[in-house]
């Protein structure tokens, strides 16, 4: 239960070790600032969490309701909010704004985003089917082969894995490394890729460990 932070994916580069010079990928993220907008107590609201804001923008991009609730924590117009539980609110402030340093440098993160969209793709792709025999007059290439019994049942049960649309859900990498923090331009290095193509909306919270 811990407050994390919205940003946008900005692409991969590497990075070099000091010490090893070994090359590191990692994917550069801007990491808010983030903006709290709202915060619930348990008298208030029955629980105690944390609403941030982020990524400004026009206020004609936005409802009358969605304005009217930023302007109770004067906030500028912010196009995402989220909310986070925490144990207790008394160290946040209406207003306060929460940055990439809530992070170090060798912390584990999770981040949420939205996978790249492949479009309507066949049961290889999609499932990692095995493919036909490609020899000795086999027709079956790329066909997904008998999909259900003839008498009984006498249809093909739902939940089939079969051909369709791939990607574009909301998917979440977990325990990645933050490399490098870079508190001055609000940007995180992470190790290895994250969900979804760059300037996609990205959910970075500190990793769920087991046992903790």
């Amino acid at each position: 239960m811990a407050v994390g932070l919205l940003g946008t994916k900005l692409g991969m580069t590497q990075i070099f070790e000091e010490e090893s010079g070994l090359a590191i990928p990692v994917t550069v993220v801007q990491a808010g600032p983030c903006t709290i907008t709202q915060i619930k107590t348990a008298e208030t609201d029955g629980y105690t969490a944390i609403q941030i804001g982020y990524l400004e923008v026009r206020e004609k991009n936005l409802t009358k309701p969605e304005l009217g609730h930023l302007k109770k924590a004067e906030a500028s117009p912010l196009r995402h909010l989220k909310e986070y539980r925490v144990e207790d609110t008394a160290s946040y402030t209406l207003g306060e704004a929460v940055k990439a340093d809530i992070f170090n440098a060798g912390d584990l993160v999770d981040i949420a985003g939205t996978s790249m969209g492949r479009g309507f793709a066949g049961y290889q792709k999609r499932h990692n089917f095995k493919r036909g025999s490609m020899t000795h007059g086999s027709k079956n290439h790329r066909l997904p082969g008998s999909t259900g019994a003839g008498t009984t049942p006498g249809r093909v049960y739902p939940g089939k894995k079969m051909a369709g649309q791939y990607g574009a859900v909301t998917t979440t990498t977990r325990h990645l490394e933050v490399v490098k923090v870079d508190a001055e331009r609000n940007l995180l290095l992470i190790r290895g890729a994250v969900p979804g193509k760059p300037g996609g909306l990205l959910n970075i919270t500190p990793a769920k460990i087991v046992g903790k």
